[in-house]
């Protein structure tokens, strides 16, 4: 097996091995583009499950909007053709003839919706308009690494209208709370919470909310947005709607997204240098059980018992553990590879638990049981493994989320000069607390001089009178500045 490059000597390494290795996904003959193996497909199709059902909780609909736009759609918003123009992949040609008007490939859909929208909805009575779509885009992008940034890339995108903007806006952090809470508590991820500054925001936005983590390597990783829309693609497309009082108005509208980036975002929160480490409760498989014997007269029986232990150990309810469903186990029987081989490629692959079983176990009655995330092995009586599998894999969850928070708490560092910025920056990296006077051109020079960007204005933050620490300008409160991938 290939050795793992270890985080210290080169992280991007590291993490394009543990892609690679994990067999998360591989390169595309298309440049720039991935392919997503089974492995990494799995964890997507978790992430999807439970999202979706998140969304319909929230009274949202599933829908389908085509992968091609008409140009022409994409210049009607100012802000969004300037915010895009540079990633658009665009078709001229197609059946052999020149098209009459260009087609852009999706690289969102807030223009194609919207001339959907200003079909639908004629009156208030129509509103709220709840959808959602699970799709591919494409944004045409120069540096790639699978996952964090492809010019292809799977997402959802939901897109709302609503009668008034306080409508939109409690939408617009109804969503964001819901991806908070998935990256917490699914994906054991600690993140912050908080808004884009008008230069970062998503064009065609009048706000933009975020939810950031912070990576091993100290850089952040955007993980999920949500947008109030105002009314600036309703009146580009004319979405109008009869009000309450007669009148006419232009609905206030919302987006939100998160995309395959979480799948990255997980294995640099989580993984280490054996390879990858998934939280239980996104895991695709959750324990592999190893039977190990020497002799033909030992297989039958230790197979017999691995199979007795899978049926029992699917059977046991594992709400506790709150995994979605049963606890899922694979027996491996393949007898070309040795034990130990197995144990690190199952390491490599992240599966939470592995559980050995050999003839001495049956014969003293229990099992090995070996964690991912610690290595620790444990000997557990064999009628009691279903109920230690449960326990271990919800304290698995709860460590790896205890683990990150601590990373996360200890790499937020509060500054209040320019030259101690720029010296944890370096030293550190991480989250940096510092005040910021408001203005783009501020924001700029810092970025050019060091690479940081602010991340977010933190929602929680609260008013504190201090002074840029670029310009020495009046200050009302902190904001969050990190690099970033």
């Amino acid at each position: 097996m290939d050795k793992i490059t270890k985080r210290t000597e080169d992280f991007s390494q590291w993490y394009l091995d543990i892609v690679q290795h994990a067999k998360l996904a591989d390169y595309s003959p298309v440049k720039g583009c991935m392919v997503i193996r089974p492995n990494g497909y799995a964890i997507w199709e978790k992430m999807q499950k439970v999202l979706d059902g998140k969304f319909k909780e929230t009274g949202h609909q599933n829908a389908y909007f085509p992968m091609f736009i008409p140009e022409s759609f994409i210049h009607k918003e100012a802000e969004h053709v300037e915010g895009f123009s540079p990633e658009l992949a665009i078709v001229t040609t197609a059946g052999g003839k020149k098209l009459e008007e260009p087609l852009v490939v999706r690289p969102t859909s807030e223009t194609i919706i919207n001339s959907m929208f200003a079909k639908w909805i004629q009156s208030y009575r129509d509103l709220p308009l709840l959808i959602n779509q699970w799709a591919n885009v494409v944004r045409w992008e120069m540096r790639t690494r699978p996952f964090l940034r492809t010019t292809e890339f799977l997402w959802q995108e939901g897109h709302t209208c609503h009668e008034t903007n306080d409508d939109a806006e409690e939408e617009t952090l109804k969503m964001l709370e819901v991806y908070r809470e998935f990256a917490e508590h699914y994906m054991a991820m600690p993140v912050l919470c908080g808004r884009k500054t008008d230069s970062e925001k998503f064009a065609g936005a009048v706000k933009t909310y975020c939810i950031e983590a912070l990576m091993q390597d100290g850089k952040a990783l955007q993980a999920g947005t949500s947008h109030n829309l105002g009314q600036n693609f309703a009146k580009a497309f004319g979405t109008e709607f009869q009000t309450r009082e007669g009148g006419r108005d232009f609905a206030w509208q919302t987006s939100w997204g998160v995309s395959t980036r979480l799948i990255g975002g997980m294995v640099m929160t989580h993984s280490d240098d054996k390879g990858l480490v998934i939280p239980p409760r996104l895991a695709p498989l959750h324990v592999v059980i190893v039977p190990i014997y020497k002799k033909p007269e030992e297989k039958d029986a230790v197979i017999s018992k691995a199979r007795l232990l899978a049926d029992s150990i699917r059977a046991w309810p594992s709400q506790k553990a709150d995994l979605g469903g049963p606890i899922s186990v694979k027996i491996d029987l393949d007898e070309t590879k040795s034990p130990g081989w197995k144990y690190a490629e199952y390491e490599v692959q992240g599966i939470p638990l592995r559980l050995e079983l050999g003839p001495k176990d049956l014969a003293k009655g229990q099992v090995v049981l070996a964690r991912r995330d610690t290595s620790e092995k444990n000997f557990v009586a064999m009628n009691d493994a279903p109920a230690e599998i449960v326990k271990l894999l919800s304290q698995i969850q709860e460590g790896l989320f205890e683990k990150a928070k601590r990373f996360r708490d200890e790499n937020l560092r509060i500054v209040d000069s320019y030259d101690q910025f720029k010296e944890v920056l370096e030293k550190h990296g991480g989250f940096i607390s510092a005040h910021w006077d408001g203005t783009a051109e501020t924001e700029q020079a810092i970025k050019e001089e060091t690479k940081a960007t602010i991340r977010c204005i933190p929602l929680d933050a609260t008013e504190e009178e201090g002074v840029c620490i670029k310009t020495g300008k009046p200050s009302k409160r902190r904001v969050v500045f990190a690099r970033a991938y």
